[in-house]
C-alpha cells in the first residue's frame, strides 16, 4: 500500500476504535440508568417498532443498539480492508480479535434483551466490550505504524525483556481483568451501595459480609491489591529497562490510570445518592479502565515481542 493509503487506513483505525470506546461509554450509560428493558424483550426492533415510541428508557437503549450496530459496520470495514489490503500479521490479528469480540458482545446483548441473564453472564458482557475496545485500539497502533513508516516491519524490535517480568505483565493483564469482571459483577448485581464511604467500608475495616456489601467488599479488597500489582510491576518496568522508554512509559501510564481508577471509584461511592453526579463518575470509572486495560494489553503483546531467545 502506498502512503496516501495507509493515511486513510490510519484514519480510518481512530474512527472504530473512537467508536468502540463509544458504544463501551454508552453501555455502562444504559446499565447506570437501568434502560436495559427499555425496549422490552423485542430484538432487533424496539417495543415491536423500528422506532419506537419517546420514554427515556426506550432512547437509551435503542441509540446504544444503533451506536452498536454502526459500529459493527464499520469494524466489518476495517478487518475486511486489512486483510485485503494491508496484510501484515499482527494488523489482520488485531482486526480479526476486534471482529470476533464485537461480534460475542453484541450477541450477549441481543441475549440479555430477549432472556433472562444472570448477573454473571451479564458482566462478562461488558468484559468482551473492554476486550473489543483494546483490540481496537492496539489495532489503530499497529496502522499508524505502517502509515509512519510504510516499510516497518510486523515486529518492533528492542532491548530483550526476562521471563521473570515478562510473565509478571502478564499476570497484572489477567488480574486487571478479574476485577474488572468483579466491577461490573457489583454493578449487574446493583451492589454498589452495598459499602457506604471510603476507604471504610460502611465505618468499618472489616463490615458485615452478606449480600451486596461482600460482593461491594470483595471489589475494593481486589481494587486494593491491584494497585499493588500494578505498583510492582511498573517498579521493574522502570527501574529495570532504563534501555527502553516505551516499557517504562507503559509502566508509568499503567501505575498513574490505576491510581485514578481507585480514586474514580472513591468519586462513584461519595456520588451514589447523586444518579446525576453518580452517572458521571461511574462513566469517569469506565474511562480509566478502558485505558488501564488497553496499556496493559499493548505491554503484554511488546514484552512477548521482546522476550529473551533461549540458545
Amino acid at each position: 500500500m502506498d502512503s496516501k493509503q495507509l493515511t486513510k487506513m490510519k484514519r480510518f483505525a481512530y474512527l472504530v476504535c473512537f467508536g468502540m470506546f463509544f458504544v463501551v461509554l454508552n453501555g455502562a450509560v444504559v446499565t447506570k440508568t437501568g434502560s436495559g428493558e427499555g425496549c422490552g424483550t423485542d430484538w432487533p426492533l424496539c417495543n415491536g417498532e423500528f422506532i419506537p415510541a419517546y420514554t427515556i428508557e426506550s432512547m437509551i437503549e435503542y441509540s446504544h443498539r444503533l451506536v452498536s450496530g454502526i459500529e459493527g459496520l464499520l469494524v466489518i470495514a476495517i478487518f475486511v480492508w486489512v486483510i485485503r489490503q494491508l496484510k501484515k500479521k499482527d494488523a489482520v490479528f488485531y482486526a480479526s480479535l476486534t471482529l470476533i469480540f464485537t461480534v460475542i458482545q453484541a450477541l450477549m446483548g441481543a441475549l440479555a434483551v430477549m432472556y433472562v441473564q444472570v448477573p454473571a453472564i451479564m458482566a462478562l458482557h461488558f468484559g468482551f466490550s473492554i476486550i473489543a475496545f483494546a483490540s481496537s485500539f492496539l489495532l489503530s497502533l499497529a496502522i499508524r505504524r505502517y502509515a509512519n513508516d510504510p516499510e516497518a516491519t510486523e515486529v518492533v524490535g528492542g532491548t530483550p525483556v526476562n521471563d521473570t517480568f515478562r510473565y509478571g505483565v502478564w499476570f497484572t493483564l489477567l488480574y486487571t481483568y478479574i476485577v474488572i469482571y468483579v466491577g461490573a459483577f457489583v454493578r449487574h448485581t446493583d451492589s454498589g451501595g452495598g459499602c457506604l464511604g471510603w476507604p471504610l467500608c460502611n465505618g468499618e475495616i472489616i463490615p458485615e459480609l452478606t449480600g451486596g456489601t461482600l460482593i461491594a467488599f470483595l471489589h475494593r479488597v481486589a481494587a486494593a491489591l491491584l494497585v499493588l500489582v500494578v505498583a510492582a510491576m511498573s517498579h521493574f518496568a522502570y527501574h529495570s529497562h532504563k534501555d527502553n522508554r516505551e516499557i517504562q512509559l507503559c509502566g508509568i501510564w499503567a501505575l498513574i490510570l490505576t491510581v485514578m481508577q481507585v480514586l474514580s471509584g472513591a468519586l462513584v461511592v461519595f456520588t451514589v445518592t447523586n444518579k446525576n453526579w453518580f452517572l458521571f463518575t461511574g462513566l469517569l470509572h469506565t474511562v480509566l479502565i478502558c485505558l488501564l486495560f488497553s496499556v496493559l494489553c499493548h505491554l503484554s503483546i511488546r514484552v512477548w515481542q521482546l522476550r529473551t531467545k533461549r540458545q
